[in-house]
């Protein structure tokens, strides 16, 4: 073959994979073959096209918005970072916010509460998995993650007064202590609500999956926390301190017994 005719066939070859390139079909393909294999800069740059190219679809901005999602580390406090979080909850919201399926939405929903949950943006984060639980009242995990939040917002002012008070792990507050007593008051009035709602969220999470051994060893640390806010109510707080040991077991249980099914040896497919 003549040099000319390789030149030809390179020509012909390239224009070929630009003609592709200018599909939206083949872009939105090429983006989620790059994104299978890790390649997110790559997939994100189609995804981009695969817009341009046809705007009206909503495929491209699921794929940007897990693309940008994938690359985000949680906890890490970098611009870049934080700036992978945002672009993917626009895209979330993107499609949150538009004609799509059901499903569609409820992994948005659940996607950007996740976002927000990883970057202690706990308010935000409740309300995007309240949207998802209505749009899907069985999924156990929205209640779950509900529950968790409640406990977060709970538990940091509890252990941030109790540090001012230099009290120990093991001692809770006392209602004969003019200071602790205050101190106990105000946590309550500004956050007992918060601790019924984390134990409704839990209860009807493992009401929805009853072996969520998650939501039982979360029901321990909720009952803990109300059971400090008892500090002038011994018998109630005695009471709620045997709940949580109780869930404690309960949790341990479940485990055990997952631990063992999984363990247990196959019985031999008949032949």
């Amino acid at each position: 073959m003549t040099s000319r005719s390789r030149w030809i066939l390179a020509f012909l070859f390239c224009a070929l994979i630009r003609t592709e390139a200018q599909s939206y079909g083949s872009e939105l393909q090429w983006g989620v073959d790059a994104q299978q294999k890790g390649y997110y800069e790559m997939a994100i740059q189609h995804f981009q096209k695969a817009m341009e190219l046809d705007p009206t679809q909503i495929p491209p901005h699921v794929y940007l918005a897990t693309s940008y999602a994938s690359q985000y580390i949680p906890g890490v406090q970098t611009e870049d970072n934080l700036q992978f979080a945002a672009e993917a909850i626009e895209q979330y919201k993107f499609v949150l916010d538009s004609e799509v399926d059901r499903q569609s939405k409820i992994t948005s929903a659940k996607g950007i509460a996740y976002l927000y949950l990883n970057m202690k943006k706990l308010d935000e984060a409740e309300n995007y998995y309240s949207k998802a639980s209505y749009l899907d009242p069985k999924d156990a995990e929205n209640f779950y993650y509900m529950g968790v939040i409640d406990w977060m917002q709970a538990y940091q002012p509890r252990m941030e007064a109790r540090a001012k008070l230099k009290l120990r792990s093991g001692d809770y507050l006392n209602a004969a202590n003019p200071q602790q007593k205050r101190v106990c008051d105000e946590l309550r009035e500004k956050y007992a609500s918060t601790v019924e709602a984390g134990l409704s969220n839990l209860k009807y999470a493992i009401f929805l999956r009853p072996d969520y051994d998650d939501a039982m060893a979360d029901m321990n640390l909720m009952y803990r926390e109300r059971a400090d806010l008892e500090c002038d109510n011994a018998s109630a707080r005695y009471e709620d301190l045997r709940t949580a040991d109780e869930w404690v077991d309960r949790a341990l249980a479940i485990k055990k017994a997952k631990a063992d099914k999984a363990s247990a040896p196959t019985a031999p497919s008949p032949q």
